[in-house]
């Protein structure tokens, strides 16, 4: 069971200022939870950076929270303001899709091989699930590959608010997926667009309570910092 979620703000992606955000949930018998850990720490401060980075151990700190204490990280995808502090965490399982990881390691694409060093670290321990998986009760991921191959949200059954999707990069909100813009990022248009479906889907068919997307300018302010 999941007791609490919070969300953790890591920063802003320069030019465009929208958000980059892990989340850390914590389990009834006290566990910890990262899903992602945004930018490495040696953006933090450079303004040569495309990001305006703060580090996931800052966030954590602050919270009265060690890197020893997070048990398990949820890899999202491994772009690099979702993964540039993994190997921060390396005594942390790591969950991620096995499509996921096999095309980063595999397709030589700029947005893995930049951060590939804190992803790719020979010390972290990865778990690959192929498809939907639940992780514990209360936990599970679904595979929405299409922005990249093997993206995969999480949903979180949270005892007073009830469902929370967090849909990553899957879900671009207040917007038909048959219609909406499809960016340089997304590397499957016609996969994009079904990951958006299957998710709005599961949204409403299991009335999830609140739907979490990720680099979203107008929700973001409108979140709360801690769910229960």
């Amino acid at each position: 069971m999941i007791s609490e979620l919070r969300v953790l703000d890591l920063g802003t992606v320069r030019g465009v200022g929208v958000p980059i955000a892990a989340y850390l949930l914590t389990l009834a018998d006290g566990r910890r939870v990262l899903v992602d850990s945004g930018c490495p720490k040696e953006m933090v401060g450079d303004p040569e950076s495309p990001f305006a980075a703060v580090h996931v151990r800052t966030r954590l700190a602050e919270l009265g929270v060690a890197a020893g204490d997070i048990s398990m990280v949820i890899v999202s995808h491994l772009d690099p303001d979702h993964c540039g502090a993994h190997d921060e965490f390396p005594d942390a399982e790591f969950v991620v899709q096995r499509a996921q990881l096999d095309h980063a390691r595999s397709s030589g694409l700029h947005r893995y091989e930049w951060m590939r060093a804190h992803w790719d670290d020979p010390r972290l321990r990865y778990r690959c699930v192929d498809g939907d998986t639940e992780l514990l009760p209360g936990l599970s991921v679904v595979e929405c590959g299409g922005h990249v191959p093997g993206h995969q949200a999480v949903l979180v059954d949270l005892p007073r608010t009830g469902l929370v999707m967090l849909a990553g990069d899957a879900w671009m909100r207040d917007t038909d997926p048959d219609t909406r813009d499809i960016t340089p990022f997304d590397l499957d248009e016609a996969k994009t667009r079904a990951a958006q479906r299957k998710l709005m889907t599961i949204a409403r068919e299991r009335e999830v309570r609140l739907v979490v997307h990720n680099h979203d300018l107008t929700q973001w302010p409108t979140l709360r910092e801690a769910y229960q």
